[in-house]
């Protein structure tokens, strides 16, 4: 049971927040502000969600992307962050598991998601 001070603080968060609806296996596109010195850019990351957890205003999810020379490249992201612009579904991904941790074991192809088909 939470306090409801904090249950409502948590809401007001929360409140404003454009957010898709994604999960585990989709690719994502997050714009994400960064702040260097006194200059301000965005940048994005996209990559393969592996995970979502938590919830409410602590609400987190794990993006994976390969980097140069084939690095696997991993941030946490805070669901309801000021520093996240926006994020942008970029396909849906057909997978049988909540958590895709697996993949930070294969490469190349092995490391594919097949796309969801909607009828």
């Amino acid at each position: 049971m939470k306090n409801k001070y904090i249950e409502s603080f948590e809401k007001s968060q929360i409140e404003g927040k454009n957010v898709p609806e994604f999960r585990a296996g989709d690719t994502v596109r997050v714009a994400v502000r960064i702040k260097e010195g006194n200059k301000e850019r965005v940048q994005n990351f996209e990559g393969v969600c592996i995970s979502l957890r938590g919830e409410g205003a602590g609400k987190t999810f794990t993006v994976r992307k390969m980097g140069a020379n084939n690095i696997g490249v991993e941030r946490i992201f805070p669901l309801y962050s000021e520093s996240i612009e926006n994020i942008e579904v970029v396909r849906r991904g057909r997978v049988r598991r909540a958590k895709l941790f697996y993949l930070r074991d294969r490469k190349g192809k092995a490391a594919r998601i097949k796309e969801l088909r909607r009828k």
